[in-house]
């Protein structure tokens, strides 16, 4: 279990940039999710810390060694992949034996290395089949014993749920969450689904276009996005997003006219965004609110999602009460108090208001 420092680290393809001087540190056995969009560099990231890539410029250090230089199999890491990675010739048991066995360890050590990790990970009635008799979970599990057995510093996950059905994908969040409060490794986890962010991480590195837009727990990238793509990216459904102007007596014009009452302490004239959380747009029960028409209505079961033209924005709107609405009704929307943020439009940066 090692410290990892990620210090002001580059990376060029060529002319191109695709890292640009990113600084993360991450703590003794604790589980860091790097998330963001497709091509925001997150992969390419973890697979400089693991040696995979070169580093343009930076310091990679592990446990306080500096990795720059350092072959993979010298940097006491442990790699899971999004397609396994599996020796198709091989049975489960020699998979995860693998590594052990090309660095020579006793047949004994290897045997209980291999047992303790499918005693782990339940896999103890599959060590004798090969990977094509398993289920996408069992080869996921396989993996993954392959990197216990290992017993490195720092696990290094690789969107490796992404191949698995949206239910398995659930349950495996579950087990590698459980797996680490077990072992308590060090653990990099990298994910474009901020879903499976907010429920493993214990902290969260946001990505976009290879710079870092926040770091911070789940909860506080939630509640205090340092911008409006955090604010966007982060939570499922996304924020809804309001431009309008600061008039005179602090409410906001929007686009369509309507007037959004709130206090920003914001000069007047100013255009700014305001981010309003899905489940923080209530159905009002009075004539008081925005006006809006309903586009299409989701029942899910436990939430109702509702689109609807409103404020010159396509808005969302996420509600447990159940109405009867249909395409093309009119109804009114209330902002929960105190359940708004406030951006610039040019830079999206979160603003200071009252």
């Amino acid at each position: 279990m090692s410290h990892i420092d990620i210090n002001a680290v580059v990376k060029n393809y060529g002319d191109v940039e695709v890292i640009h001087g990113i600084d993360v540190h991450i703590e003794r056995g604790e589980f860091a999710v790097l998330v963001g969009p497709s091509g925001c560099g997150k992969s390419t990231l973890l697979r400089m810390i693991a040696g995979l890539e070169d580093i343009t410029g930076g310091e990679i250090t592990i446990g306080g060694r500096v990795v720059n230089n350092l072959a993979p199999k010298d940097r006491d890491i442990a790699m899971v992949f999004q397609n396994y990675a599996l020796y198709p010739h091989m049975t489960v048991a020699q998979n995860m034996s693998y590594s052990l066995r090309i660095r020579g360890l006793p047949k004994a050590e290897i045997s209980r290395a291999v047992e303790e990790a499918a005693e782990i990970l339940g896999l103890r009635d599959l060590l004798e089949r090969r990977p094509n008799q398993l289920s996408g979970g069992q080869r996921q599990r396989v993996a993954m014993g392959r990197a216990i057995v290992r017993d490195p510093a720092v696990f290094l996950f690789d969107e490796p749920l992404s191949n698995l059905d949206a239910k398995l994908r659930v349950k495996m969040r579950a087990e590698i969450k459980t797996l680490h409060r077990r072992l308590q490794n060090t653990t990099i986890y990298v994910t474009h689904d901020q879903i499976e962010a907010m429920t493993m991480a214990d902290k969260i590195v946001v990505l976009d276009a290879g710079r870092i837009a926040q770091i911070g727990s789940p909860l506080d990238l939630y509640d205090k996005p340092a911008n409006r793509f955090v604010a966007t990216f982060i939570g499922s459904p996304s924020m809804n997003i309001i431009t309008g102007t600061v008039q005179s007596d602090g409410a906001i014009r929007c686009a369509d006219g309507q007037r959004l009452p709130m206090r920003t302490g914001l000069e007047p004239g100013r255009r700014i965004d305001i981010g309003v959380r899905p489940e923080h747009l209530k159905i009002s029960k009075t004539d008081e609110g925005l006006s809006a028409e309903i586009i299409l209505v989701e029942p899910t079961g436990p939430e109702t999602l509702i689109s609807c033209q409103c404020a010159g924005e396509q808005l969302l709107v996420s509600m447990t009460d159940r109405f009867e609405l249909q395409p093309g009704d009119v109804v009114k929307l209330d902002v929960a108090p105190g359940c708004h943020h406030c951006f610039d439009t040019v830079s999206g940066e979160t603003l200071r208001t009252l």
